[in-house]
């Protein structure tokens, strides 16, 4: 049995412990207020953005052609796997991890065979795990310390630009989406090249509409197309960043129940632990008394 000492010391322990993971999930719950604000303005944004898009190159009839709807032999794949700069957050990382690996295992094991698969890591932790296993496109392992359009546009025109060049013939995004504080979904989204739209025959009505173009349809298209392509990287970036807090959130307030449930079991030992050690004490007196009454 563990001395007093020893418990007393592993009870302060797990009681700082307990005050750390507490603060870290107020810090948590903080920051995905905010994150997840941003995403909500975000989504709407990013759905009407790339209707406009599919509407526009389903009204272009074949005229308009993009270089980033240019459908190739996938023979060439690049990933862009989004995780968070810190850990502490549950399976949050390592969905990711297992996402991506089943994704190129699915879909990409022919290519990757020929190792024909780059990663493109936004965030540290996908960084420091897909280094280890093969080529990375670009370095962007603190993009969450200042989050904005701008640094995400960065990495967005990387990817477009190696596709444009044909080093990469479909670009993947594999990121969590936010559902609840509780609740992230893994998605693989294909970035490019642009899918074709789904013809929806609700739609039939409206798309024997006759437009009137300023300036003209090939303009707006070449136009939108670039901005739609990094407002989805900013999304998903947006979806995987409120995704982490609401999953750090979720795992400090178990973290803190665990502790509380420790420090229960703990106090119940060192208060056995002690009632033991005054039991034996008694024990010792009364003995030590009646050898020396018997000595008499």
């Amino acid at each position: 049995m563990a001395s007093l000492k020893e418990v007393r010391n592993r009870i302060v322990s797990v009681q700082s412990t307990q005050q750390i993971t507490k603060a870290m999930k107020m810090v948590a719950a903080a920051k995905l207020r905010r994150a997840q604000d941003n995403i909500l303005r975000m989504r709407p944004y990013a759905q009407r953005l790339n209707s406009i898009l599919t509407n526009l190159t389903g009204l272009a009839g074949g005229e308009v052609v993009s270089e980033y709807a240019v459908q190739r032999e996938v023979n060439r794949v690049l990933v862009i796997a989004i995780t968070s700069d810190r850990g502490l957050a549950g399976a949050f990382n390592s969905n990711i991890f297992k996402g991506v690996n089943a994704l190129v295992r699915e879909r990409y094991a022919a290519q990757a065979a020929a190792g024909n698969v780059t990663v493109m890591a936004i965030g540290k932790k996908a960084h420091d795990y897909f280094s280890k296993r093969g080529p990375l496109l670009g370095n962007y392992t603190h993009v969450f310390g200042k989050l904005s359009f701008d640094t995400v546009r960065v990495a967005a025109e990387e990817a477009m630009e190696g596709f444009r060049e044909g080093r990469f013939d479909e670009v993947v995004m594999v990121f969590n989406e936010f559902k609840n504080v509780a609740t992230q979904v893994v998605r693989a989204e294909q970035l490019l090249p642009l899918v074709p739209a789904e013809p929806n025959p609700a739609a039939t009505t409206t798309s024997n509409v006759d437009y009137i173009f300023e300036p003209s349809k090939e303009e707006i298209v070449q136009t939108l197309i670039p901005q739609s392509l990094k407002v989805q990287l900013y999304k998903a970036v947006l979806e995987s960043n409120a995704s982490e807090h609401g999953a750090r959130m979720t795992a400090m307030e178990k973290a803190t129940e665990n502790a509380g449930e420790l420090l229960k079991s703990l106090k119940l030992t060192y208060n056995r632990t002690r009632q033991a050690a005054i039991t034996t004490e008694i024990l010792e007196i009364v003995g030590g008394a009646e050898a020396l009454a018997a000595s008499r």
